[in-house]
């Protein structure tokens, strides 16, 4: 019984094993997709809630409706933070659609980040290096964006 079975090589499967494989991978790929979706929605909303929380702390600070400049930093790198999660979501449904993954996407979603970080980021205490490479990196994708928006007419 084994003996037709030579060492390192198996006998291939039917195309109809292969299919049933392949059908069964893509529900469980569909369904992890959509627990993160549904995971990533409960993240966001509950994120635009403290961004909210922390905007109303921020304005009923004294002196009142004045917000200081590390409060609006902070302010605004989490609003990025959200928008990330937001675009990350656009992302999965995206996916879920036609199941491909959008470069203009990605690419919104690494210009959102790169940006949240150059806001975030206190200049002084970075060396000079990681301003020219955070730089670097903002350009290359900014140019990236370029072209993906020229390629699409």
């Amino acid at each position: 019984m084994f003996r037709d079975i030579l060492p390192g090589k198996r006998p291939r499967p039917s195309a109809r094993e292969e299919n049933v494989f392949e059908t069964l991978l893509t529900k469980i790929q569909r369904f992890a997709v959509m627990v993160l979706a549904g995971m990533l929605a409960i993240v966001v909303v509950l994120s635009t809630a403290h961004l909210g929380k922390l905007i109303g702390e921020e304005i009923w600070k004294t002196p009142r409706f004045l917000i200081p400049v590390q409060g609006l930093i902070e302010i605004f790198g989490y609003f990025l933070l959200v928008l990330i999660g937001v675009e990350l979501l656009e992302t999965l449904r995206a996916y879920m659609k036609k199941e491909v993954i959008h470069v203009r996407v990605v690419l919104e979603v690494a210009l959102i980040a790169m940006a949240r970080k150059a806001i975030i980021e206190e200049p002084a205490a970075l060396p000079g290096l990681t301003l020219f490479g955070v730089a670097a990196l903002i350009l290359a994708l900014a140019i990236a964006f370029y072209f993906e928006r020229q390629t699409q007419g």
